[in-house]
């Protein structure tokens, strides 16, 4: 039996995350089969376990991620993002990030010589026990979002994530396992000492399997040995099919699926960002006489999520009787919604992903090259637009483009998408190849 496990998983709250992990978990054993053992290191173990997937062991990453443990005494004692107690709580964990480095690293020297490790010992057991080690897809080596400003907090939540992600790759060598990147965003990179961290983790990496070009080009800026594929991201394979009923409205429907990560956007941006959606979707109902169905993609219970935005957004809108908000209670559910839409304007990537995979146009309010590649990738360069230069007269110009546009796109989703599924596919057979045929 192949014994796999994989690393870097992130917040189940961000149904990305689930659908990558959904993703991964499936394509692994389609290519593997059934003769395989599939355990996890998440920072939301809990979170995990409700997906019920077919995973053996379900662990705590060796490093926690400052922001992630600030975010569950948030929710616990009941105090927000921007309190004293919570910058306190991320610094504090930040700062014991360089206690965990030394700790674990003992406790893997523990393991190699035979001895119980006295920290994190599932997490090391399984590392230890596995034939193989899949950093899950995703964006593990960055120091920023490409087109969002930065900020301390950001400064502290991309670096906390780097040492995490680095060092998570460093213990796999240190135990003699190889280890294969799922296709990543990488970079970009704005320090030496980033820079560094990550040719580190990508040089002890057997494969390297990309979602976008930028990424391809930042990889091969670095010097990387390891091999290296160009592929898409691996939740366009996403297979599940929802036949389930849901409440949803009859009339011909636009998907709203809106959003900014905290503390990404000033003040006014984000009043701008609130105003434009709200006068662009006004338009687009009284034109086309659509109804609107906002579907938030991360809700965390903070201000400003997912679900708040798009509350924001129905509330400074003049036909408010004819949105919805829907907020999805699994990936299913939420696929199945998106594949009633018409179209899909959405602010994050995977509500545009899992648009393409059911070949729903779709309009990328994009904050990062990931977004911006993949739309390139189906030949839809022109169906984005920066979220720094958000509009009403440039978000409705661009709505109605795709509206315009829409059998043009459609047959564009439908001749590209199958490519990039099976390309995917085999590009991940490729990098297990080696594992499968030792075994």
């Amino acid at each position: 039996m192949l014994k796999i496990h994989i690393i870097h998983v992130g917040n189940m709250a961000n149904k990305g995350t689930q659908l990558l992990l959904i993703s991964d978990v499936s394509v692994i054993r389609e290519i593997v089969g059934d003769d395989v053992s599939i355990s996890v290191s998440t920072i939301d173990v809990e979170g995990v376990k409700r997906l019920d997937l077919p995973l053996d062991k379900i662990t705590p990453p060796l490093i926690d991620i400052p922001y992630e443990k600030a975010d569950f005494y948030a929710r616990k004692f009941g105090f927000h993002r921007g309190s004293f107690k919570y910058k306190m709580l991320a610094l504090a964990y930040f700062l014991l990030t360089f206690i965990q480095v030394p700790v674990s690293a003992f406790s893997i020297l523990l393991s190699k010589v035979g001895l119980k490790p006295l920290y994190r010992a599932e997490s090391v057991k399984c590392m230890k026990e596995c034939d193989l080690v899949i950093s899950y897809s995703d964006e593990n080596f960055k120091e920023t979002a490409s087109v969002l400003p930065l900020n301390i907090y950001w400064i502290l939540a991309w670096w906390s994530m780097l040492i995490s992600r680095t060092w998570e790759v460093v213990a796999a060598r240190l135990l003699s396992k190889p280890i294969v990147m799922f296709p990543n965003s990488i970079g970009p990179f704005r320090t030496f000492l980033g820079r560094l961290f990550a040719k580190v983790a990508l040089n002890n990496c057997y494969t390297i399997l990309v979602r976008e070009p930028f990424s391809y080009k930042v990889i091969n800026s670095l010097g990387v040995r390891a091999h290296k594929i160009l592929t898409s991201d691996t939740s366009i394979i996403f297979g599940a099919s929802a036949t389930t009923s849901y409440n949803k409205p009859s009339k011909v429907m636009i998907g709203v699926s809106p959003g900014i990560y905290t503390f990404s956007l000033s003040r006014k941006m984000m009043q701008n960002y609130i105003s434009s959606h709200a006068k662009a979707l006004d338009e687009v109902i009284d034109k086309y006489g659509f109804s609107v169905v906002f579907l938030p993609h991360y809700v965390t219970g903070f201000a400003l999520d997912d679900f708040e935005v798009s509350e924001l957004i129905a509330r400074n809108m003049k036909n408010r009787e004819k949105t919805e908000i829907v907020n999805a209670r699994s990936v299913e559910e939420f696929k199945n919604w998106i594949s009633q839409m018409k179209i899909v304007v959405s602010s994050k990537m995977h509500p545009a992903v899992i648009a393409a995979s059911v070949h729903v146009p779709f309009l990328f309010i994009a904050y990062d090259y990931k977004q911006t590649g993949f739309a390139s990738s189906l030949g839809l360069e022109d169906c984005v637009l920066s979220i720094r230069d958000i509009s009403y007269e440039k978000l409705f110009a661009k709505i109605e483009y795709v509206l315009k546009n829409i059998e043009v796109i459609e047959g564009l989703l439908k001749k590209r998408v199958p490519e990039l599924q099976r390309h995917v596919k085999d590009s991940i057979a490729f990098a297990l190849a080696p594992f499968i045929n030792a075994k």
